[in-house]
C-alpha cells in the first residue's frame, strides 16, 4: 500500500496515527509527514533511538531489554503499545533493528522487526522479522532501512 494511499484510508475512519521508531531514525515519520495534508492523520512520532530513551519515552520494561534485548519481537510490541500508550493515536507502528553497520551471529546487520498496535480492538499485530533490502555497512540507512518486496509463490 502506498504511503498516501494509507493516509487516506486513516483519514477516512478518523484515525491518527503514531510511529515508534529506532533503527530508522525516524523515517518512518518523515515518510508519513512528507505526504501534503498528513498532518490530520499523524499524531507524532517517537524516535528512541538509545534504550534510555525507549524506557523514558515508551514505558518499556528495563526487565525485558535485559532479557530479549532492544532488537526482540518483545521491544517491538513494547514499543509499539508504549506509542499508543503516550499518544492520541489509535493505530501505531514500531520499528526496532540493526540497520548496520554491525550485528552478531543471532542479531544480524539487517535484521528488524515490526509491530503494530490497534486501539480500536486492543489487538496487536507482529511480523517479525521484517525482511529490509540489505546495502552494504557504508550505505545511507535509508538505503539499509527500505523494506523488500514480497516474493510471490509460484
Amino acid at each position: 500500500m502506498k504511503v498516501s494511499a494509507l493516509l487516506e484510508k486513516a483519514r477516512n475512519r478518523g484515525v491518527k496515527i503514531a510511529t515508534a521508531e529506532s533503527c530508522t531514525g525516524g523515517m518512518v515519520a518523515a515518510a508519513l509527514t512528507d505526504i501534503p495534508g498528513s498532518s490530520d492523520v499523524v499524531e507524532r512520532g517517537f524516535v528512541t533511538y538509545s534504550n534510555e530513551a525507549k524506557i523514558e519515552l515508551l514505558d518499556i520494561s528495563p526487565r525485558t531489554l535485559s532479557e530479549f534485548g532492544a532488537v526482540s519481537e518483545e521491544i517491538a510490541r513494547e514499543m509499539a503499545e508504549g506509542a499508543l500508550k503516550n499518544s492520541y493515536a489509535q493505530l501505531t507502528v514500531s520499528i526496532t533493528g540493526i540497520a548496520g553497520p554491525g550485528g552478531s551471529e543471532h542479531k544480524p546487520e539487517g535484521r528488524v522487526l515490526r509491530a503494530q498496535r490497534r486501539d480500536v480492538d486492543r489487538e496487536g499485530e507482529v511480523a517479525a522479522p521484517w525482511t529490509p533490502t540489505l546495502g552494504s555497512a557504508s550505505a545511507p540507512r535509508r538505503s539499509r532501512c527500505q523494506p523488500a518486496r514480497p516474493r510471490r509463490s509460484r
